[in-house]
């Protein structure tokens, strides 16, 4: 494992502000059903949960974005807490997870190969689209916001 590392409070945080909680199932702008703090896997239309639930829902998710980020970022280029929080914000929020990192977003991953993570973190800005309504490229306001944020927390140094 390149990276001992696993998502903190600040990446939760980040998540719940823009995902806001949904005890039934929803579509997204994206059209893909959705409960929880975000959690997309197998719900139903009309599903309801328990907040409870839906923390679970979130520590599961977060846990497998860290998890698989860990496994699949660069080994030569080291990244401090913050980056790595904005880097688990974006997957939670990216259609194929961390996986789909390199292909969806290939500056930055270029960017985190070279270990220029100046550059890469206004990288971030570049993901602010999806696909809606059959219309690729299109700019959500709230996806902007919430990029701008994780570049934020990309770019702030972790004080000791």
């Amino acid at each position: 494992m390149p990276y001992p590392m696993t998502y903190s409070d600040a990446c939760v945080a980040l998540v719940k502000q823009f995902e806001g909680l949904y005890l039934t199932a929803y579509r997204c702008p994206a059209s893909v059903l959705t409960i929880g703090w975000g959690h997309t896997g197998m719900v139903r239309e009309g599903q309801q949960i328990s907040e409870e639930q839906a923390e679970a829902f979130l520590q599961d998710d977060l846990g497998y974005v860290a998890n698989t980020l860990v496994s699949i970022l660069p080994t030569g280029t080291p990244i401090n807490q913050n980056q790595f929080d904005a880097l688990c914000s974006l997957c939670f929020n990216l259609a194929g997870g961390p996986r789909a990192l390199p292909q969806k977003a290939p500056k930055l991953w270029g960017d985190l190969v070279s270990g220029t993570l100046r550059d890469a973190a206004v990288q971030f800005l570049d993901m602010d689209h999806a696909l809606v309504q059959g219309y690729w490229w299109t700019v959500l306001p709230g996806l902007h916001v919430r990029r701008l944020a994780e570049a934020a927390l990309f770019d702030t140094p972790v004080l000791a």
